[in-house]
């Protein structure tokens, strides 16, 4: 299919009426505001991976790869489930595969590697040190900031990836203790 078509038949079958196909056919930043629109009626199902299979065909490979981090940001905040999130994950491999540029491929393989990750710890599971460490530090400063576990605190107080990480898990898993102490 041409970009046009692609972007006809994405644009339709979200809904979308209030994209000028030319427009976006020519700019890429049109193009990538279309994508975000479509991510954000994306709902986290099986059709997900023919929204990412149109969009990676993108010619503009890093407006394609924004709008499918974005489509992997957004499914994964919509979720409490770190095994159905994996699933759905590994349902868009076969289409991440096809991302002409290595760094993009690892970066999508990564992100979706620390969302898991997050959603595990959210459930109240503590990650193995190892697999806390192969997370990246924007993952691991969030996970900081956001968790409520004293061993997962105390986890990256010690082996976060960054000073930045060990000091907010540190004063996170310090403050924790002294209420839990009251």
């Amino acid at each position: 299919m041409t970009l046009r078509a692609d972007l006809t038949a994405l644009l339709a079958d979200a809904g979308l009426v209030d994209v000028d196909i030319d427009e976006a056919a020519e700019d890429e930043h049109v193009r990538l505001s279309a994508y975000r629109k479509v991510v954000a009626a994306a709902q986290g199902s099986d059709h997900d991976r023919a929204v990412v299979s149109v969009i990676l065909r993108d010619p503009e490979e890093s407006v394609s790869k924004t709008a499918v981090v974005e489509l992997v940001d957004r499914i994964a905040m919509k979720t409490d489930d770190p095994v159905d999130f994996r699933q759905w994950g590994v349902g868009l491999m076969p289409e991440i595969d096809r991302i002409a540029t290595d760094g993009h491929r690892r970066f999508l393989y990564r992100r979706i590697h620390d969302w898991t990750i997050y959603l595990t710890v959210m459930t109240g599971a503590i990650p193995a040190p190892a697999e806390m460490a192969g997370v990246t530090g924007w993952m691991q400063r969030r996970i900081a900031t956001e968790s409520t576990s004293l061993p997962v605190l105390a986890m990256l107080s010690e082996m976060g990836s960054t000073k930045k990480v060990r000091n907010i898990a540190r004063n996170r898993a310090d403050s924790r203790a002294a209420r839990n102490e009251r």
